[in-house]
């Protein structure tokens, strides 16, 4: 598909998600195949111009790491346009603005969800970063701050008209967090608001099905995948296959998913030092193990790894403790097989959507 004057080579794309969507991960995706474009971190625009080192490892990248977007966030369009330079100038192909975050670090300084509440601003900061950059300035946001408050129609029409190349669209509101059903029908609203830029799905997109439900029903261009690509990092490659030829591949073996891990902890160790790159890995082995059947003993040891050599120890010993569950032709029994993964749009019952209300921010934004 294209985006703006970009020719990706799919549809599909790997969603920001703060403290994971590093380099290593990144190019775990890019290897297993399918992705068209993976974006970072979200990044402070006020961090990159005064050249914190923190900012600047968010966007770390190497050649295998193209194309590439960064995700910036900000309220300054003075800050968020100087910022939008400086990735350009260091090789991003695409500037997104983060409109969606809800997280209230984002929030209080007016950016993430915060900016679909002041259309007009928001749309004179898009459109004085477009004028000054040449590659595509696009925006990631929500439906809306809550259910009373539904702007994503209004400010999708008002940023295609500042110049924004695509609009990514996650089908929860701010009040929502990441709970709840994500709604295809509001995605649906925001593809039939623009004129002619290409709209981006977004929001619970856990296995290929719901990929192709979520372009089916919304009209979306494209669909975004952040915490569905965690649990399968092969679900772009998996998504590709589905919808070009109907048949559903099968879910990666034990095996694969086991070489896949190894090799993204072999990239954080490479990116970020073994010690720095072992701690920050306790967080992400996890992922692949919600996928290993019993995993107990396994999610138990690999929070104390240090070294590469402990988690290989503590792996080998994981696999002698797991065959405990399996046949005699080596896979799991039925009984300790992960149950399916389910997008919260598939179910047939919706999960609750309940949770304490959050106001509307009032006054300029300043005081966000």
């Amino acid at each position: 598909m294209r985006l703006g004057p970009l020719n990706l080579n799919s549809n599909l794309f790997l969603s920001p998600l703060a403290g994971y969507t590093n380099l290593p991960f990144r190019l775990v995706v890019r290897e297993v195949g399918g992705v068209g474009l993976c974006t970072t971190d979200l990044v402070n625009a006020r961090s990159l111009i005064e050249k914190n080192p923190k900012a600047y490892k968010l966007i770390e990248t190497s050649p295998a790491d193209s194309p590439l977007a960064v995700q910036l966030f900000g309220s300054v369009p003075g800050e968020m346009r100087d910022a939008a330079l400086i990735v350009e100038a260091r090789g991003a192909v695409s500037v997104d603005i983060n409109m969606g975050c809800p997280v209230k670090k984002v929030v209080k300084i007016g950016g993430g969800s915060a900016m679909m509440t002041e259309l007009d601003k928001t749309a004179a900061l898009v459109r004085g970063m477009v004028d000054a950059v040449k590659i595509p300035v696009t925006a990631k946001m929500r439906l809306g701050w809550d259910d009373d408050n539904l702007t994503a129609p209004d400010l999708a029409r008002a940023l295609e008209d500042a110049g924004a190349a695509a609009i990514f669209v996650h089908g929860r509101t701010r009040e929502q967090g990441f709970g709840g059903t994500v709604n295809l029908a509001g995605i649906r609203k925001v593809v039939a608001a623009v004129k002619s830029i290409p709209v981006i799905g977004n929001g619970d997109v856990v296995t290929p099905e719901a990929a192709k439900k979520m372009l089916a029903e919304t009209g979306c261009a494209g669909v975004s995948i952040g915490r569905g690509a965690f649990y399968d990092p092969w679900i772009f490659r998996r998504t590709l296959e589905f919808i070009s030829t109907g048949s559903l591949p099968p879910e990666p073996s034990f095996d694969e998913r086991i070489r896949v891990m190894q090799r993204h902890l072999d990239l954080m160790i490479e990116v970020f030092g073994e010690e720095l790159g072992c701690r920050m890995f306790r967080k992400v082995a996890p992922w692949y193990s919600k996928r290993f059947g019993p995993c107990h003993e396994f999610n138990k040891k690999v929070v104390q790894v240090r070294t590469r050599t402990e988690f290989n120890d503590m792996l080998k010993h994981y696999v002698r403790w797991r065959r405990q569950f399996l046949d005699e032709a080596g896979e799991l029994l039925p009984r300790f097989q992960p149950a399916p993964m389910i997008a919260s749009f598939m179910r047939d019952a919706p999960a609750s959507t309940t949770r304490e209300h959050i106001p509307v921010p009032k006054g300029p934004v300043e005081v966000w």
